[in-house]
C-alpha cells in the first residue's frame, strides 16, 4: 500500500543553495506528496535564491523567529489532513536524503509510530564531526536524558524524525517546547501516550555554521529535560493530568498558532 508522506524542513538563515540542493534531493529519494520549507525570519532575496524549486515543495515564512518546535508543529498541522506520515530533517542537510528515508520508511512501513533518527546508534555513520566541546556537550546532554526520560534513546536531538499522522493527532496538543526542546519533548509524550518510538541510526555529516548557541542550548535542553519528564508521567493519569491542564495558563503550541492565525486575520 503506498503511504503518502509529507516532509517538513524548518529554516532559519539557510544557506540557499545548499538547502536548494537538499530539496531537490528529498524529493526524487523520497517521493513525498509534499515538502514544506517552514522559513522564519527571512533576509529580502532568500526566496529568489531558492528558486527554482521541485513543484512539490512550498515555502511559508514567518515574519520573526519562531523556533525549530514551532516552525515544525505549523508544518506539520498544515500537512496533517493530507498525507499518512509527517516528517522532518534539518535544513542544513545533515541527515542525507537516503539516510533520512530510513527514518521515514519506519514509519510508512508501519514498524513505528515514531522513528527518531541517532547520530549516536552504535551502527551509525558519522563522515564528519562536531568540534570536541560540541561533542562532548551532546554527549553528556544524551548521557543525561537516558536516565531522566522513559525512552531509553542514544540520541534524541538529531535533525530527523518522523512520525504517523494518527500518533501526531495524539500527541499535538500536549506539546509546549518551541525551540530545540521539542524533540525531547515529543519523544516523552509519544512514548508515555503508548506509541512505538523506534530509533533507526542515521548517515550524519556536521555543517558548519549553526545558528545555536551551544552552551546556553544545552542547559536550556536541560531545563526541558525535568519539564518534559513530569509532561509524561502525568500522562500516566489521565484525570491528574486533566486536572493540571485545567489550572495551567500556558497554552500549548498548536493554541499559540491559533491565537496566531486569528491576529494575522483580523488584521487583514
Amino acid at each position: 500500500m503506498t503511504r503518502a508522506v509529507g516532509i517538513v524542513v524548518p529554516a532559519y538563515r539557510p544557506d540557499p543553495e545548499r538547502l536548494s540542493g537538499y530539496l531537490g534531493a528529498l524529493v526524487d529519494r523520497l517521493d513525498p506528496a509534499v515538502v514544506r520549507v517552514e522559513l522564519d525570519a527571512p533576509r529580502p532575496d532568500i526566496r529568489d535564491r531558492l528558486a527554482p524549486l521541485p513543484d512539490r515543495v512550498e515555502v511559508a515564512t514567518a515574519d520573526r523567529r519562531r523556533g525549530k518546535g514551532t516552525a515544525i508543529t505549523a508544518g506539520f498541522e498544515a500537512l496533517a489532513d493530507d498525507v499518512d506520515t509527517l516528517a522532518f530533517a534539518d535544513a542544513d542537510g545533515s541527515t542525507p536524503a537516503p539516510s533520512f528515508a530510513d527514518v521515514v520508511d519506519a514509519v510508512a512501513d508501519g514498524k513505528a509510530d515514531l522513528a527518531v533518527g541517532s547520530r549516536r546508534h552504535p551502527d551509525a555513520d558519522v563522515a564528519a564531526h562536531q568540534t570536541f566541546a560540541r561533542r562532548r556537550l551532546g554527549d553528556g546532554f544524551a548521557w543525561l536524558a537516558r536516565r531522566m526520560l522513559d525512552e531509553p534513546l542514544y540520541d534524541y536531538q538529531c535533525g530527523a524524525k518522523a512520525i504517523s499522522a494518527d500518533a501526531w493527532r495524539d500527541v499535538r496538543r500536549h506539546l509546549y517546547e518551541p525551540g530545540f526542546a521539542w524533540d525531547i519533548e515529543l519523544v516523552s509524550v509519544a512514548g508515555a501516550l503508548g506509541h512505538r518510538v523506534v530509533e533507526v541510526p542515521v548517515r550524519w555529516e556536521d555543517r558548519p555554521g549553526s545558528t545555536v548557541s551551544t552552551v546556553g542550548t544545552t542547559f536550556r535542553l536541560a531545563r526541558a529535560l525535568v519539564t518534559a519528564r513530569h509532561r509524561a508521567r502525568l500522562l500516566g493519569d489521565d484525570r491528574l493530568h486533566e486536572l493540571l491542564d485545567s489550572q495551567r495558563d500556558e497554552q500549548s503550541l498548536i493554541e499559540r498558532l491559533a491565537v496566531a492565525d486569528a491576529e494575522v486575520r483580523e488584521a487583514d
